[in-house]
This record gives C-alpha cells, structure tokens and sequence, in this order.
C-alpha cells in the first residue's frame, strides 16, 4: 500500500521500486563498490593521460538521460562533479538477454537514482571526454523527484531549486542541485585548517572541555537550560568555553585551543543562529597587544590558504586580510564616525546620549551596555577593512584585566570586518580577587534584569587561587570568518543544518 499523501511521481517511482525486486533487482544493494576514478580527475587528465583511463569504475547521480534506441548518452554526479556517460545496449547486455537496459536502464532508471558504472574514457566526436560504459549497476534507487532547472531555448532558467527556506530545510537535496554550494564548505573546512596548522606549528594544544556545565560562564549571553537526571541537577548548554580553558592555562599548558559548538538562548537573523561553532585560544606569558600581532598573522595566512589572495570580495567591498590592521579605541570610534565624546560621561549622560541617536535605552542597562550600544549605533557600519577596536568599559568585560594606564577601562580587542565583530580578545584577568568583585558586579546587573549577565563560578576563582600566569585569550566566530571568506551574506549560507521552525509535515 502506498501513502495516500504521494504525489504522481512519488507513486510513480515506488511501482518502478517494486517491479525492480520483482525482476530480481535489488534497488539497494549491500555490496561494496569498488570506484577508482571520479569525475573531475577524468575531465583533467586523462586529455595528457589516454592510457591511463583504460579501465575506470564510477558511482554516482543520475542527472541526465537521452535515449537513442540501442543507445543512449547520460550524465552521472559524483562528488567531484559531472561527466558523461555513453551506454550500448549490446555492451552492457552481451547475451540474449537484454532486459538490464531494455528495461531497467530505459524504463525503470529515474533521474537522481546512484548507479555504479564501469568502463573506459573517450573523447566524443564533439569533443567531450566521456565515460564508455561497459557494465552497470543500479546502487540506490531515488523514490522523490529532484527540482532540477530547466533551461529554455533563450537560455532562460527555470524552475531553480532557489528558495532559502527550503534550501536550509534540505541541505541534501540543496547539494545535489547546487553543487556549488559544496565550494563553501570545502572552505569552511579549509579555515579550521589553517588555523589548526597555525597553532599546532607554534606547539599550542587543542582540547575538548564540556558542555554540558554546572554554571553559565566565559561570555554575556542567556543560556539553554536543561536537566541531568540521575543528578537531579540543572544544566546549561556552554555559552563558552573560556573558564574551562583557563583551567588549563592553570594546569599548566602554555597554550590550549578549542574549536567548540557553542549555544545562545537568542534570536535568529543573518548573522546569528542559536548553535554556532567558536575558536577560542588562550597562551600564557602574552598580552592583548601580542595577540593583535597573532591574530594578523594568522588571518592572512588564513586568506591566502582559502582564497589564494589576501585581497577578498565581500558584497561590494573589497577587504584586504593583509597586516598590519588599523587600531582604535572605542572611544576613539565613537568620535571619528559619530562625532561624540563618552570619556568621563556619568550614566545619565550616556543614558541621554544613546537616546538622542535613538537607541532604546533599558533599565539594566549599565555604563558598559550603553557605550556598547552607541558604538554600534555611530561606529562599526564603518569597519569595513580588519580594525581592532580596543580599550573596552569595565563594566562590560568581567573576565578582562583592568588597564594598565587607563583607569576604568580594560586590555580587550575586537577585531571587525566588513561592520561586524569576527574576534574578541583579552589580556585575561588573572587576580582571583579582582575576578570575584568582576562576578559580584555581575550579579547587581543580574537582579537589575540582565539575563545575559554572568554567574558567580566559585570553581574557577578557587582555580586562580592556585595562580594563573599573565595569559592572553582570544575568541574567533567560525561562522562569520567564513562568510568574510567566501561572500556570503547570510550566516544560514554556511551552516549545513541551520535552526529553524518545526516542519509540519503531513
């Protein structure tokens, strides 16, 4: 019995299922595959190769079928790309029996079906390297129709599988009909690359730590709540990694790194998604100006490795990933772009001031949350090229070390690119008593009715009891690297599996 919710291909495509196993065809077979070539290795060399391209076996997609009688001609996908495919009936069926082609290869073979061919590599009459097939399996058999475009006789395309919603909803049927899309994540991979050789050269060491945790800590975000059962405890899922990390700076390792999937309670929108992936990095013996120098280092050499330039297209801007990068302080911005002066402002007056330029000006906001919006509001839709902004308020960094010249403020950066922040970086608090005062401070904003404020970790002020060496740290959004990296002006573009609402199905 089929669905009774199966549209006319889908019923289709499950008849054709079902005459396959009754002609003694398994439309899934078990068996290994044995494939020793791919499509893209064949279009490349086998032009100044011939000979060796005598003997090739292929797995791959279906995606286009003109029969010509005892003929035909066809188009299979594998993960490297396209390439032709020619089949003769009396080559595939040697003997009597022609029913593999007669019948499955011209009847029951669908577009998007996996089939598995072996044979040898030819050039047609127009030119085309093409694959002469000489034996062929069906290997997996596709019961939905792909949305394919059409292309019309103007050249006009039709019918692309273009929608974002559904796109992000089937990322797998999004890869097989846009296969370029594969070209972001290739990159996507090769940024964790270039910064895991970066710092595997310089002898750092990549950990893992948890996340499931006790206490919420390590960034100014609102956590998801969860439930251990057998301890009969609250949970969140990690906001960050940061205290954990810092444990280990503790431990002793001069220098430890993460790559860590992290989650924010928060809202959805081109550069947000509750689950995200961040890098973060702490070494001991350094501060918030040698890590400056790092992270320039490291990002244009991340550049290159990617898109073999420093120089790279991000909308309409071009951005140069090349050092050094310019570097300003907050303050600073605030007056060049928005002609205001905050240093020495009471909170009335920068109350007063984020309202004049329109800022929605809240009751927990403190000092630090209202420089931080008037800097968003006047500066970083300026910050195209790589700026480091530094010298942030107290009161909005609490794992920070106070300034060393310049009272009230802290040794943090902010690296931003194209008007967004990519990284965030501190010279690391390392006064257990100064921490505690940062995390009472934390609580007053908390009852004030911040849910982003950090919790008290008594855990990790008795670790830098045991002393923590003068460390730097420094945090790096994956995701938003890579849309720097590869143009992409959505953050749902390079996610595989992006959040988004239930599905009804049915």
């Amino acid at each position: 019995m089929f669905d009774h919710d199966l549209n006319e291909q889908q019923l289709i495509r499950r008849q054709k299922l079902q005459q396959l196993r009754e002609i003694g065809i398994d439309p899934f077979p078990p068996e290994l595959f044995p494939v020793n070539a791919y499509a893209a290795d064949i279009k490349r060399d086998f032009p100044s190769n011939p000979e060796g391209f005598k003997h090739v076996v292929l797995a791959g997609r279906l995606m286009t079928q003109r029969i010509m009688g005892k003929a035909a001609f066809a188009n299979i996908q594998d993960s490297s790309g396209r390439i032709q495919i020619y089949v003769n009936r009396d080559e595939i069926c040697p003997d009597e029996d022609k029913e593999l082609y007669n019948t499955v290869f011209k009847k029951l073979l669908d577009i998007g079906d996996i089939i598995g061919i072996e044979g040898y590599v030819f050039t047609t009459q127009t030119g085309e390297t093409s694959v002469h097939v000489t034996s062929l399996k069906l290997l997996s058999k596709c019961l939905n129709p792909l949305p394919l475009p059409k292309q019309d006789a103007d050249g006009n395309i039709h019918d692309a599988f273009t929608d974002p919603e559904a796109r992000y909803r089937m990322r797998y049927v999004d890869l097989v009909v846009n296969p370029h899309i594969k070209d972001i994540f290739i990159a996507r991979s090769k940024v964790v690359q270039s910064l895991r050789d970066t710092f595997n050269e310089k002898g750092y060491l990549e950990v893992e730590t948890p996340i499931l945790q006790p206490i919420h800590g390590g960034a100014a975000a609102k956590p998801f709540v969860t439930h251990h059962n057998a301890l009969d405890m609250q949970l969140y899922l990690r906001i960050a990694n940061e205290l954990y990390l810092k444990r280990l700076i503790v431990g002793g390792f001069d220098g430890v790194y993460e790559f860590a999937k992290n989650f924010r309670n928060e809202g959805i929108d081109r550069t947000h998604n509750p689950e995200f992936t961040g890098l973060e990095i702490y070494v001991a013996y350094k501060d918030y100006f040698w890590m400056m120098d790092f992270v320039e280092e490291m990002l244009e050499k991340c550049a290159m490795d990617v898109t073999g330039n420093h120089m790279v297209t991000f909308g309409e801007n071009q951005v140069s990933f090349k050092a050094p990068y310019r570097r300003l302080t907050m303050a600073e911005a605030i007056e060049e772009y928005g002609g205001i002066q905050i240093e020495g402002k009471s909170e009335a007056e920068l109350g007063q001031i984020a309202k004049n330029i329109g800022v929605e000006v809240t009751k927990e906001m403190g000092k630090g949350k209202l420089i931080d919006e008037i800097f968003s509001t006047c500066a970083e839709k300026h910050l195209i090229q790589p700026t480091f902004i530094t010298d942030y308020p107290l009161e909005m960094s609490p794992l920070t070390k106070k300034h060393r010249s310049k009272a009230g403020l802290v040794e943090r950066f902010e690296l931003y690119v194209n008007g967004k922040e990519i990284a965030n970086a501190y010279t690391e608090l390392n006064d257990p008593l100064d921490q505690r005062e940062r995390f009472e401070e934390q609580l007053h904003l908390a009852e004030r009715g911040d849910e982003e404020a950090m919790s008290m970790d008594l855990d990790f002020l008795r670790a830098l009891e045991y002393a923590m060496p003068p460390t730097s740290g420094l945090g790096v959004g994956i995701d938003r690297l890579t849309m720097m990296l590869t143009n992409q002006p959505s953050i749902q573009e390079v996610l595989f599996f992006p959040q988004m609402r239930p599905e009804t199905f049915g």
